[in-house]
């Protein structure tokens, strides 16, 4: 494996949004699983596991604006910084033909879930230090499997239209989430700095810490950096349980210092045995919170904490507990 140095480039249309501040250390916290949250705990049918669906009406608005206040009351108690993550996983144009979404409806859907995160903002960002808002991008297939996997150029025009609603809007970043292959993460962060904003990257991995293309996590941060003019802003793991990835962490080596998010699933469970599961592995939030206290030796840029399947508020509470009781 190679290696790489970061330094996070501040250019002419990157810096009006300014410095992201858990770049410079300032803990955050973000949500948890927002679809399984939906799904099994609220009792909402999400199509295509599409939760930009809840904005097409009143009361699904509503039901996601109670979602990240919950968020924002934990940001608040602890005392730490909220990185808001758009309900746009699903947002993008191969999804919205299977929901039925025209471009027009797909491009207010994605500039109304901004919208929304605004107002969660003006209501506490007199009392969280620092809140971040962040347009989420998923993969265009499935959020598990590499599937049918586009060139890098490919990527860059596919997710360009989404980013540039996010870029027209008041995200302060853009978020890959559940990218399962290098060609598309490198996509996105040619893309988001071609539109002049900061991106972050966040990798799945199976049990074996590999990623599903079957790419070590290490060689696909040197790769994304390598092949995206310095690389994206940070990196993060997502949808894993931290004993997916704890043993492949390895100390000392370049990459490692360009994880600083980690939303972890609760579950132990493969990403093939969670696809066919009929009800929601919650595991343990007190335990989750301890596995992320340990994780903070071998993770030492970390700066951004949340949850991704099976998890809600009551483990990103521990998981920010947990963590601050270590330091």
């Amino acid at each position: 494996m190679g290696s790489t140095t970061h330094i996070w480039k501040e250019n002419e249309m990157t810096k009006n949004r300014g410095r992201l501040p858990q770049l410079d250390g300032q803990l955050m916290i973000t949500d948890g699983g927002l679809e399984t949250d939906l799904i099994y705990h609220h009792g909402i049918d999400l199509p295509y596991f599409a939760a930009v669906d809840l904005l097409r009406s009143d009361d699904g608005t509503t039901t996601l604006r109670r979602y990240y206040d919950a968020y924002a009351e934990i940001a608040r108690a602890h005392g730490v910084g909220l990185v808001l993550e758009s309900p746009t996983w699903r947002a993008n144009p191969d999804w919205a033909v299977a929901l039925g979404y025209s471009a027009d409806e797909l491009d207010r859907l994605n500039r109304k879930a901004i919208e929304l995160l605004e107002a969660v903002r003006a209501d506490y960002e007199a009392v969280v230090p620092n809140v971040v808002i962040s347009g989420c991008i998923g993969p265009r297939g499935d959020g598990y499997v590499a599937g049918e996997m586009m060139s890098a150029q490919e990527a860059e025009a596919y997710h360009a239209g989404q980013i540039g609603v996010f870029n027209d809007s008041a995200a302060d970043m853009v978020c890959a989430i559940t990218m399962t292959y290098v060609e598309e993460a490198v996509g996105v962060t040619r893309a988001s700095r071609a539109a002049g904003m900061p991106v972050a990257i966040s990798f799945t991995v199976e049990t074996d810490g590999r990623l599903p293309s079957g790419l070590s996590l290490g060689d696909a941060i040197v790769q994304v950096d390598g092949e995206s003019d310095g690389g994206p802003d940070y990196y993060m793991i997502n949808c894993a349980h931290p004993t997916h990835f704890e043993d492949i962490l390895e100390s000392g080596a370049p990459w490692i210092d360009r994880i600083s998010g980690l939303r972890a699933n609760s579950s132990r469970k493969s990403h093939a045995e969670l696809d066919e599961a009929t009800e929601l592995d919650e595991g343990n939030p007190q335990e989750l919170g301890a596995e992320y206290r340990a994780l903070g030796t071998r993770l030492p840029a970390l700066s951004v904490l949340g949850g991704c399947c099976g998890t809600d508020h009551r483990h990103v509470g521990e998981i920010a507990s947990a963590w601050l009781e270590s330091k």
